[in-house]
């Protein structure tokens, strides 16, 4: 593309993301650096979203080349980014990685569970492409669990989306993939069914079938003993890879390997030897130790097919020795994998520990002000009946001077907890705060303060009728209270509200204490309760 490498405006960069995000890559490392760029780019802009799609296209490629511990370890902090922010597509595509990164570790239970949930999370803003894609994808790993009628299922839904939504290419793939799970699943007569519609689909449309789909198509050809079309269509395949300049190492090795196999099954012995040397050339030059035992298998096996056993047996001690070497080494990097993940998955709980404790008061464990900053401007803005209560305890001071702050302490956990039981019956979506000292905030959603005002006075009750006779030796505890809703606010903003509030505190203060007051501060109310100090 010609704009890979000038400065991209943030629209230019979503529709160029985009292009990344709704095509299938078989090319991790272009692909790759692309998206690197693309992530430099989003900074500059300073679009956190962009950003963070960048760095999820390169996670996917990351696990596409085989480094899996690594795409892991990266995939939690643009998880949480996401569900922090509420990007539902950014977590549906999230949760589609994810079981592509359980389904190399073998696990199928994590892989379908995250497979589940990138489609239950597309929603109007989903593209075409996810909507098709991830419910193939759930298919894929619905096999991959053994589970195939429901896989089936799955894969008829993602095509006739395909064709609801004018996508035939995308159809090839999907194809594709449910040929591949009838094929892994030993269902070679289905396997073969699928791919005869998928060369039927290739020449309605005119598409060339690429080598990907190509080798598919070999593999179930063999595997139901058409020996010598295989053949033809691993060599078409191999002179389509051919064609294109790609970086991923383990594809030649792989399409060479399984014409050597169509090619024993054929009896062309000669040309089986030839294209399994080149196999194995290249699994040696590029260290692909997966490809290189197959490669030791297939020797043994070409060597009985000549009746040469005693080779044969030799080969197969090389692929037996091999083999152990490879599940030894696979499982060693999955240990790796879960450790990465299982280290950032401690990492992201201490950070969730250290940001939780950040917005809640030592003492009392309620919230606390920086809590309250972050949330009550976005409840003023959207909750037109939101109404929030300063509550302040009577003659505090009292208690602190003749008994002890020992004491103090013990008074505003027990009145916290008070508070913070009594509004959960008036309020179940409310939440209270600690404002500093002897003050506490109680914010009550969807409550209009012409109704929290009586539920209000009843907290207030409920906090002069605790029994406090053994903690403070017959002081009595009472709280004084200022309610404002958001429709009474000076301004509907947080310090309007709260002024409006703090007004009506002082009112409560300055009529005696021990007692509730709310609606619009009148005139004889001018000074707020910070005013006077005095007052407590």
């Amino acid at each position: 593309m010609d704009h890979q490498r000038e400065v991209l405006d943030a629209e230019r960069l979503n529709a160029a993301l985009l292009e990344l995000e709704d095509e299938i890559h078989w090319d991790a490392a272009p692909t790759l650096e692309l998206a690197q760029r693309y992530e430099r780019q989003a900074r500059l802009l300073g679009d956190e979203l962009l950003v963070a799609r960048a760095r999820l296209s390169q996670i996917n490629m990351r696990m596409r080349a085989g480094d899996v511990a690594e795409a892991a370890q990266r995939m939690w902090h643009v998880h949480q980014w996401a569900v922090d922010h509420d990007a539902h597509q950014l977590t549906a595509r999230i949760h589609l990685v994810w079981a592509a990164i359980h389904r190399h570790l073998g696990d199928a239970a994590q892989s379908l569970e995250h497979a589940v949930r990138s489609v239950e999370l597309l929603d109007d803003t989903a593209t075409d492409f996810m909507q098709i894609w991830h419910r193939a994808k759930l298919a894929d790993s619905l096999a991959f669990a053994g589970s195939m009628e429901p896989a089936r299922e799955r894969f008829s839904q993602a095509e006739r989306l395909t064709v609801e939504l004018d996508r035939p290419f995308l159809l090839l793939y999907v194809l594709n993939n449910y040929a591949y799970s009838e094929h892994a699943a030993g269902n070679f007569a289905l396997a073969a069914e699928v791919a005869t519609r998928l060369r039927a689909l290739s020449a309605k449309h005119g598409y060339e079938l690429d080598a990907t789909v190509l080798d598919t198509i070999g593999a179930i050809e063999m595997s139901n003993g058409h020996f010598a079309e295989a053949e033809r269509t691993m060599q078409a395949c191999i002179e389509k890879y051919s064609s294109f300049r790609r970086h991923d190492a383990d594809a030649m090795p792989e399409y060479l390997l399984n014409l050597a196999r169509a090619q024993r099954g054929l009896g062309a012995y000669e040309r089986a030897q030839s294209s399994l040397d080149e196999s194995r050339r290249l699994c040696a030059d590029r260290e692909l130790g997966h490809f290189l035992v197959q490669t030791h298998q297939e020797q043994a096996e070409l060597h009985a097919a000549r009746g040469e056993f005693a080779e044969a047996y030799e080969a197969h001690k090389v692929f037996f020795s091999a083999y152990n070497r490879l599940q030894s080494g696979q499982r060693e990097a999955q240990a790796r994998t879960r450790q990465a993940m299982f280290e950032t998955t401690e990492a992201r709980q201490e950070a969730e520990r250290f940001r939780e404790q950040a917005r809640r008061d030592p003492l009392t464990g309620l919230r606390n002000r920086r809590y309250l900053d972050e949330q009550l401007p976005r409840l003023i803005d959207n909750d037109p009946e939101l109404t929030v209560a300063i509550v302040d305890l009577d003659h505090f001071k009292r208690i602190n001077d003749q008994l002890s702050h020992d004491v103090g302490d013990q008074v505003l956990v027990q009145v916290a907890k008070l508070l913070e039981t009594e509004l959960a019956v008036v309020s179940p979506e409310g939440f209270v705060a600690r404002m500093g000292g002897e003050e506490f905030l109680m914010v009550l959603p969807g409550c209009p303060a012409s109704r929290a005002g009586h539920e209000i006075d009843g907290i207030r009750r409920a906090v002069r009728a605790y029994d406090w006779a053994e903690m403070t030796r017959g002081l009595p505890v009472t709280v004084s209270i200022g309610v404002a809703g958001v429709s009474e606010a000076e301004s509907r903003t947080q310090p309007g509200l709260l002024s409006t509030a703090d007004r009506n505190l002082y009112a409560a203060k300055h009529g005696g204490r021990d007692r509730v007051v709310c609606g619009v501060p009148g005139p004889d109310r001018t000074h707020s309760y910070r005013d006077r100090a005095s007052a407590a």
